[in-house]
C-alpha cells in the first residue's frame, strides 16, 4: 500500500517493516474499559498506547473508522477491530435489504431450494419507507403482533410491540414529521454505554437518521421455544478474518438470554416479557443480579437433548450454521475487505417452538462487560482466541482449523470435520466443522497447538 499525500495521513506500524515476522512487542491501543482491557493488559508482549501514538492493534470504535480510517497509512501487520462499512449486516434495515437481494439472486442462480435456505428472518418493512407495502401486509393478517425496532439503537431501547394500524399511525406521524431528539441529533461521536459495548447510535451507520429516525416493523415471532415458561434468545460469536475469500470461525461458547417475566401474549407491553436484552433485564424489579438470566450454551444444549433427542438438535444446530454462512454471504461482495480488518460479531438468534432458528440481528460491537463471574470467563477466554486467531505475533500456519474455542466455519467454502467423524448430516462423509455448544477443551487444545508450532520452528527446512 503506498502511502497517501495527504498531510493529515497517521501511519502506524511503519517502524515494523513490512514482513509479517514473529514479533516480540505488539502496541496497543483500544477505549474500551472492560473484560478487554484486562485481555489486551494481561497478553505477553503487548503494550498500551495512549493518545497518538504509534499502535500495531487497534480495538477502534465504530466512530472512529468514519473518521480516520480513510487517512490512515497501516502497515502490512497491523490489524483493526472492525471492516469499514460493517453497517451493512449490524445495521438492522440493511441486514433485511441484503438478505433478500441475496434471496433473489440465489433463486435466480441455484433455484428456489437453495433460496429457501434464506427463510430465517421474519417478515420485515423498513419505515417509514415501506409503510404502503406494510400496511398491505398487515391487512392480509389482521391480528397478529408486530414488533418495531429503531434500526441503529442497541439495549432494547426503542422497541414495542403492536397489534393496531391506529399505534402504527400514531408512530408515522409523530415520528415521520419531527426532527430527533437533541442527543440523537447530535454529531456522531464515539461513545460507550453502560454495558462497555458501543452504542450504535453514534456510529457511522446513521447516516439517514436525521431528520427521520428509521425503524423496521417486523412479525413477531408469537411461538418462541419457553423454558420454564420464559422467553430467551443466543448470543452466539462469529469471528470474521475476511470476506474475499470468506473466512469466518466460530466460537464453541456462547449463551441463552433468558427473560425474567413469563411469557404471555395477553401483555404486548411489558418489556420484561418480549424483550431478552440484559440491559432491559437487570432492571426489572425481580432480577438477582449472581443468578442473573444467562444460560451456558452447553447447558441449553444438553437440556434441548435430554428434551428432543441428538438428531433433532443436530439439526438445529446446523440450521444456525446455515445462518452464519449465508448471512455473511449475503453481504460478501458489499462489505469492503481489507486485510487489516476483523470483525467480532454477536449473533441473536430466536428459537419457535418448531425448533427452527430465527435470526434478530448481528451486533458490531457486542457487548464485552461481564454480568457475572461465569460471564467474564467465558468473556475473557473468547477474546484471548479472538487475539489467537488474529494472530499479531506471526505464530500460526495459517492451515489451523481449530484455535481455543474457535472452529474454522467456512474458508472460501465449507469446512469439513476431521476423518473418522460420525456422519450426522446426511452429506456423505462431510460434516461440518462446527462445535457450538460443544465441550471447549481450549487450554489442552492451545497447549498441544503451539508445543507443535514450536517444534514444527524447530525442525530444520
Amino acid at each position: 500500500m503506498s502511502r497517501p499525500k495527504n498531510q493529515n495521513y497517521k501511519g502506524h506500524g511503519l517502524p515494523k517493516g513490512k514482513e509479517r515476522e514473529q514479533r516480540a512487542s505488539i502496541r496497543f491501543k483500544t477505549t474500551l474499559i472492560n473484560t478487554l482491557m484486562d485481555v489486551l493488559r494481561h497478553r505477553p508482549g503487548w503494550v498500551e498506547v495512549k493518545d497518538e501514538g504509534e499502535w500495531d492493534f487497534y480495538w477502534c470504535d465504530i466512530s472512529w473508522l468514519r473518521e480516520n480510517f480513510d487517512h490512515t497509512y497501516m502497515d502490512e501487520h497491523v490489524r483493526i477491530s472492525h471492516f469499514r462499512n460493517h453497517y451493512e449486516l449490524t445495521r438492522k434495515n440493511y441486514m433485511v435489504k441484503n438478505l433478500k437481494r441475496f434471496r433473489k439472486q440465489l433463486e435466480r442462480e441455484v433455484g428456489k431450494l437453495e433460496a429457501a435456505k434464506c427463510d430465517f428472518f421474519p417478515k420485515t418493512f423498513e419505515m417509514p419507507c415501506e409503510y404502503h407495502l406494510f400496511v398491505e401486509e398487515f391487512r392480509k393478517n389482521p391480528g397478529i403482533t408486530w414488533i418495531m425496532k429503531p434500526v441503529a439503537r442497541s439495549q432494547g431501547k426503542g422497541i414495542f410491540l403492536f397489534r393496531r394500524l391506529k399505534d402504527i399511525m400514531d408512530w408515522r406521524k409523530g415520528t415521520a414529521g419531527k426532527k430527533l431528539t437533541s442527543l440523537e441529533a447530535q454529531p456522531a461521536r464515539s461513545a460507550v454505554n453502560s454495558s462497555g459495548s458501543h452504542d450504535t447510535r453514534s456510529s457511522d451507520d446513521q447516516k439517514d437518521e436525521i431528520p427521520v429516525e428509521n425503524y423496521v416493523a417486523q412479525r413477531y415471532i408469537e411461538n418462541p421455544y419457553l423454558i420454564g415458561g420464559r422467553k430467551f434468545d443466543l448470543r452466539v460469536y462469529v469471528l470474521v478474518m475476511s470476506y474475499i475469500p470468506l473466512r469466518a470461525w466460530l466460537y464453541r461458547d456462547g449463551f441463552a438470554r433468558f427473560s425474567n417475566t413469563r411469557f404471555t401474549l395477553n401483555s404486548i407491553d411489558d418489556q420484561y416479557v418480549h424483550l431478552t436484552n440484559v440491559a432491559v433485564q437487570k432492571t426489572s424489579p425481580d432480577y438477582h443480579p449472581k443468578k442473573g438470566c444467562k444460560w451456558m450454551l452447553q447447558r441449553f444444549r444438553q437440556y434441548l437433548a435430554s428434551k428432543h433427542g441428538p438428531e433433532a438438535v443436530e439439526r438445529l444446530f446446523s440450521d444456525m450454521d446455515n445462518i452464519f454462512v449465508k448471512s455473511l454471504q449475503s453481504v460478501q461482495k458489499v462489505i469492503i475487505s481489507d486485510k487489516h480488518c476483523f470483525e467480532l460479531y454477536g449473533y441473536d438468534i430466536l428459537i419457535d417452538q418448531d425448533l427452527k432458528p430465527w435470526l434478530l440481528e448481528v451486533n458490531a460491537s457486542p457487548s464485552l462487560t461481564a454480568s457475572s463471574q461465569e460471564d467474564y470467563e467465558l468473556k475473557t477466554c473468547l477474546l484471548e482466541d479472538t487475539l489467537h486467531v488474529v494472530d499479531m505475533e506471526a505464530r500460526l500456519t495459517g492451515r489451523e482449523k481449530r484455535v481455543g474455542g474457535f472452529d474454522l466455519m467456512w474458508n472460501d467454502g465449507p469446512v469439513s470435520r476431521e476423518e473418522g467423524t460420525p456422519d450426522l448430516s446426511g452429506m456423505g462423509n462431510f460434516v461440518t466443522n462446527t462445535h457450538l455448544g460443544c465441550v471447549n477443551d481450549r487450554k489442552k487444545q492451545l497447549r498441544q497447538l503451539f508445543r507443535s508450532l514450536q517444534g514444527q520452528k524447530k525442525v530444520p527446512s
